[in-house]
C-alpha cells in the first residue's frame, strides 16, 4: 500500500540518520523526495539510494538558518515535483561541549542553537506554508526532543530551543488548521543514530537503555516511521500535539530500573 501516493515530501537533515531513514520510507510509501542537507555529498548519497530502489528523489543543498536558501530549497521542490505536501523540520541540535549548563554555557552556542532548531522550523514552514494552502492542505513535521520536556545537568540551550519548536508547533496548527495545514512534532528520545553509535562509551548507552520501559534503544526507523504516519492522511485529525517516541523513557520512574531487582523470582 502506498500511504504517501502523490505526495511531495520535503526533509531537511536528509543526509543521514534519522532524516536519510524517513526519505527512504517515505519514497517506499509512494512520495517524491526532496533530500535536503547542508552536506552536499550526504544529500546526493541519499538520493541515490532511494532512485536505486525505483523511487524519485532531488538532492538539494539548503542552510536551513538562511531564508534565501530556504526559498531556493521550496522553489526547486516546485520546478521539480509541482507541489509541496509534507515538510520535515529536521535538523537541529547543539554542541553539548559548548552548551553546558547555566553559569558554564557558551552564549554563542545558545545564538547557534537558536539559529539551527528555532529560526530553521520557522523558515522552512514560512516558505513551505503557502504551497499547502494551494494544494489544499499538507503536513508539517517538526522535530523537538524529550529535552523540551525535562530538566537536564547540561545541554540548557537545547532544551530550551526545542520547547521553543514545540509552541512553533502548536501556533503553526492553530493558524493554518483552517486551510488544512496541519502541524505536529515528535520527541524521540534515546536514537541510536551514527552519532551516539561512534562517539558513546557503551557503559553511557547501556545507562540510557536501563532508563527505557521497553529493553532497547530506538533506532532511526522508529522516528522515520512515525514521520510516515504524521505525513499520511491517516493522522488527518491530528495536529498541534507533540508525540513522545522515547522507549518509556521520560514516563518511567527514575527509580524503576533498581525497584525492578524487588521483584519475586
Amino acid at each position: 500500500m502506498e500511504r504517501l501516493k502523490d505526495k511531495v515530501a520535503v526533509i531537511t537533515g536528509a543526509g543521514s540518520g534519522i532524516g536519510r531513514s524517513a526519505a527512504e520510507l517515505m519514497s517506499r510509501q509512494g512520495a517524491r523526495v526532496v533530500v535536503a542537507d547542508h552536506n552536499t555529498q550526504a544529500a546526493e548519497e541519499t538520493a541515490a539510494i532511494i532512485e536505486a530502489a525505483g523511487g524519485r528523489a532531488l538532492p538539494v543543498t539548503v542552510d536551513v538558518t538562511d531564508e534565501g536558501s530556504v526559498a531556493d530549497m521550496v522553489a526547486a521542490t516546485i520546478s521539480e515535483f509541482d507541489g509541496l505536501h509534507v515538510l520535515c523540520n529536521h535538523v537541529g541540535g547543539t554542541n553539548p561541549r559548548r552548551d553546558l549548563d547555566l553559569l558554564r554555557m557558551d552564549m554563542d552556542e545558545f545564538d547557534r542553537a537558536v539559529s539551527l532548531n528555532v529560526r530553521s522550523t520557522l523558515l522552512g514552514a514560512r516558505h513551505a506554508v503557502p504551497h499547502m494552502i494551494s494544494a489544499g492542505g499538507g503536513s508539517i513535521i517538526n522535530t523537538a526532543s524529550v529535552a523540551a520536556l525535562v530538566g537536564d545537568v547540561l545541554q540548557t540551550s537545547y532544551g530550551a530551543v526545542k520547547a521553543a519548536v514545540v509552541s512553533i508547533t502548536k501556533s503553526i496548527a492553530v493558524q493554518y488548521g483552517p486551510q488544512n495545514v496541519r502541524c505536529n512534532a515528535i520527541a524521540p528520545g534515546a536514537v541510536m543514530t551514527p552519532a551516539p553509535e561512534n562517539n558513546l562509551p557503551e557503559d553511557v548507552v547501556e545507562a540510557l537503555r536501563r532508563g527505557n520501559a521497553l529493553p532497547y534503544l530506538g533506532s532511526p526507523e522508529d522516528i522515520g516511521h512515525t514521520m510516515v504516519f504524521l505525513a499520511s492522511d491517516e493522522s488527518r485529525y491530528l495536529t498541534g500535539q507533540l508525540l513522545v517516541v522515547d522507549g518509556g523513557m521520560t514516563m518511567q520512574s527514575s527509580a524503576a530500573p533498581g525497584r525492578r531487582a524487588m521483584l519475586p523470582g
